[in-house]
């Protein structure tokens, strides 16, 4: 079926909020073992803690605090992803957050392929009136290209706003916009509050908003970019327990 929530070409979002692990020696690490996908991309962003992964295509390494990893799945891969060796051992807090998207019939079969996108080569943006920053993982801002290579046009920004601090953006109207708030209370065009652990959708896609940040920073993932209106297939033995972007509370666009 085709996605009509708002949030194509996302199709799913696993968010592992901040937890503190015990160091884990004597174990065995935890994880998730080997499993397929094929016709579309997992994209972990790593906050705290680390991740070993590994794939049939050769891919892997070790997703440390700050990267980013952008699989695209393809014609079919099988990968497992592990706390790694170190962290199981010393332990720590871990943040992760995993991102499906999707792709176009004619990318469905595409081969395989793993980018890691390192801590230091990901852009980092300041924002106006020392607002806050913004990392440009994928996308476009202000001439500035993302660190990630994607099959269609889209725009992950991770964004940290200041205390008491606003920021404008903008995405192009031709997208669909969302944002997740991971930290901290938020006012969307001075008139929307939102807090963490929402998702929040535009009624009318891109174009120009304000965020404004509460008495506390804040931390804001935005998701947006151009719908495929690619059917979506689920089968196999992760189809029972993987769930999809839950709909998005709306705001207004302007």
């Amino acid at each position: 079926m085709a996605d009509d929530r708002g949030t194509n070409p996302f199709l799913m979002l696993d968010y592992a909020a901040p937890y503190e692990f015990a160091p884990n020696e004597a174990r065995s690490p935890r994880g998730v073992g080997q499993h397929p996908h094929k016709g579309f991309e997992t994209v972990t962003l790593a906050y705290h803690g680390e991740v070993a992964h590994h794939d049939s295509s050769g891919g892997g390494g070790i997703i440390y605090e700050g990267d980013v990893q952008w699989m695209t799945a393809g014609s079919g891969i099988i990968h497992e992803e592990f706390h790694s060796e170190a962290f199981s051992k010393q332990g720590g807090l871990f943040e992760m957050v995993q991102l499906w998207v999707n792709l176009p019939a004619v990318h469905k079969n595409a081969p395989p392929r793993y980018q890691h996108l390192a801590k230091a080569d990901i852009p980092v943006l300041p924002l106006p009136d020392e607002a806050g920053h913004l990392r440009l993982i994928a996308g476009e801002r202000d001439g500035t290209r993302g660190s990630a290579d994607t099959f269609t046009e889209m725009n992950v920004w991770d964004i940290v706003l200041n205390a008491g601090k606003a920021a404008v953006l903008e995405v192009p109207e031709s997208h669909n916009l969302s944002l997740v708030i991971l930290r901290g209370n938020v006012l969307i065009n001075g008139q929307d509050a939102a807090e963490p652990g929402e998702l929040v959708g535009f009624e009318q896609g891109g174009g120009q908003f304000t965020v404004n940040a509460g008495s506390e920073e804040a931390k804001i993932l935005l998701l947006s970019g151009v719908p495929i209106n690619e059917p979506v297939v689920g089968y196999g033995p992760l189809g029972q327990d993987k769930l999809p972007l839950l709909p998005p509370r709306y705001c207004p666009a302007k």
